[in-house]
């Protein structure tokens, strides 16, 4: 995270299943930002949901994070304001991007590089729009997501590789590049179905042996 804050990131995004809050904690706390000028989000762990378990359980997540509040928490049974899903150019979930926008739910990409598979940053549609404007395959990949008003949380743990995702703000794509760049969706996740039953039952019982 301190790498991350020098590159001038302000939003740090984590989750109570992903075990690493009271680290997160500590090094928000000793970054030298101050709290209000981070954007801190944490999600709730499925098997949390409801009231009386969400409360308990966003509570242990703030002593965690050694914070008084979270700027984005984010969980199931009411309508959310942001749906974090995979999205990146290979899987750009047009569907769900209509439904967000149709219910005034902010669409967020998490691994908007698809993890580099698929040769992702040396795609050659990538790649060739990117030399048009003097871009990275990644910085290209990212406006695209950015002007199809979908946030993005890019991970890295590179210095110079942060630094270039913020330089994916100073251009914008022409609407033939945009067009371009929509022709490589397959529509298919590369990690795991959501929407599959067995992704659930496998989500469930993660759950029933993951103490948050």
């Amino acid at each position: 995270m301190p790498d991350a804050v020098s590159a001038s990131c302000r939003s740090i995004d984590t989750a109570q299943s992903h075990g690493n809050e009271e680290a997160l904690g500590s090094a928000v706390e000793k970054c030298g930002v101050p709290r209000q000028q981070l954007f801190l989000t944490t999600k709730i762990w499925i098997l949390n949901t409801g009231y009386e378990k969400a409360k308990v359980s966003i509570e242990r997540s703030l002593k965690k994070l050694k914070t008084d509040y979270m700027d984005l928490c984010q969980f199931a049974e009411v309508m959310p304001a942001v749906n974090q899903v995979e999205t990146h150019v290979f899987h750009q979930q047009k569907m769900a991007h209509e439904y967000t926008k149709k219910y005034g739910v902010q669409h967020e990409s998490w691994e908007p590089f698809a993890e580099g598979q698929k040769d992702f940053f040396s795609n050659p549609v990538l790649t060739e729009i990117g030399a048009k404007y003097g871009k990275s395959s990644a910085q290209t990949a990212l406006r695209f997501l950015l002007q199809s008003n979908v946030v993005v949380i890019p991970k890295s743990t590179h210095n110079e590789r942060m630094e270039q995702n913020l330089d994916a703000f100073d251009f914008s794509l022409e609407e033939e590049d945009m067009e371009a760049i929509r022709a490589p969706d397959e529509g298919e996740s590369l990690f795991f179905n959501h929407y599959a039953p067995a992704t659930v039952e496998m989500l469930a019982n993660m759950g029933k042996t993951t103490k948050v």
